[in-house]
């Protein structure tokens, strides 16, 4: 660029350069891809993906500045890395893609690759009908979160629970061990057999065969169902019962019980949500740059009572409903927490 600003002629010209293959380019945010907010904090977990995979011609290009150990700030825009991978084609280049975000670990923020693992698979993106109106079209309701489908639930659902007895029980021993799953409201009875350092897994009187490539104590993951499907997940966490893992991209935290612990801990009493409806709570760290209520005042629901700045942004926050100001939580300048309260209603 400096050389052409100074007058200097290019090397080559327009006609040398010719186009082979495809390439895919994600760029990866510290974004909550559910409600598009930023998200700050430090990293506790970043591994970038494989350079090359398969061959040189299927590489990846990770432009980043961060290591592991870096924060994301307020201050400053939340992208974290330029991904890129090529392929001979526009398949290849996509499944080249979803093979690095699956490999990309990044923990201690939230980040967009959910959305962007997800647009991969979808069949619309795959074949090139897209438009600048596609999120829009598909996902009219908005994001939601990266919902399994029955046949991914199966696939995850035998790789975890092989990975949840090779961390609990070694030296492995030959036998059959029975295992509850649970998820958010979903329970799976599974059974894990072992012969000879071989596993096999039956849920919903399916049996399929498990294989690890790896060692438990890798937070990258892959695992083999019958020898041809290919698992892969990052293992983030394990406190002994719940492990936090992310499966194509999404975070989950899913707890492994025997049948008797599973049944002791449905008779435990369930933990009632804090009623936060009279409350203003901010939805993104950032700086309270106003406030523009005073304690007493009556609001109408959809006034603006405050604003957040936050990456360079101003985010203005309106009253969830019509009432009289009870209390103020913070003031003008400081620095407020994603959820950390503001403002309380009668």
């Amino acid at each position: 660029m400096l050389r052409v600003a100074a007058g200097y002629p290019l090397s080559y010209t327009q006609s040398d350069i010719g186009i082979k293959g495809w390439a895919v380019e994600c760029r990866v945010y510290a974004e909550d891809p559910v409600r598009y907010l930023p998200s700050i904090g430090l990293l506790t977990k970043y591994t970038e993906p494989a350079v090359n995979h398969n061959n040189s011609e299927l590489g990846v290009r990770c432009d980043s500045g961060i290591v592991e150990g870096s924060s994301i700030s307020i201050h400053y825009d939340p992208m974290i890395s330029k991904l890129v991978t090529y392929g001979p084609d526009r398949t290849s280049a996509i499944e080249h893609m979803e093979k690095a975000l699956d490999e990309y670990v990044i923990d201690g923020i939230t980040h967009n690759t959910p959305l962007l693992r997800e647009i991969l698979s979808n069949d619309r993106f795959r074949s090139g009908d897209i438009s600048t109106k596609f999120l829009e079209e598909e996902y009219p309701q908005g994001y939601s979160g990266g919902d399994l489908t029955p046949e991914q639930k199966d696939q995850l659902i035998p790789s975890l629970a092989v990975l949840h007895h090779m961390k609990t029980n070694r030296p492995a021993s030959d036998g059959s061990f029975d295992y509850v799953i649970s998820s958010d409201e979903d329970k799976v009875p599974v059974t894990v057999s072992v012969q000879n350092g071989d596993y096999t897994v039956t849920l919903d009187d399916k049996t399929v065969t498990v294989s690890s490539s790896g060692g438990t104590s890798n937070t990258l993951q892959e695992f083999k169902l019958n020898a041809t499907d290919s698992v892969p997940l990052q293992h983030l966490h394990f406190d002994g019962v719940t492990h936090t893992i992310r499966y194509r991209c999404c975070k989950r935290k899913i707890t492994v019980l025997t049948p008797l612990q599973q049944r002791y801990m449905d008779s435990m009493p369930v933990k009632v949500k804090e009623d936060t409806s009279n409350l203003l709570i901010s939805p993104m760290p950032g700086c309270l740059s106003s406030i523009s209520v005073k304690e007493g005042d009556e609001v109408l629901e959809g006034t603006e009572v405050a604003v957040v700045v936050a990456m360079k942004m101003n985010n203005s926050l309106k009253a969830p409903k019509s009432g009289k100001i009870k209390k103020i939580w913070a003031k003008v300048g400081d620095v407020v927490d994603g959820d950390q309260k503001i403002l309380e209603f009668y």
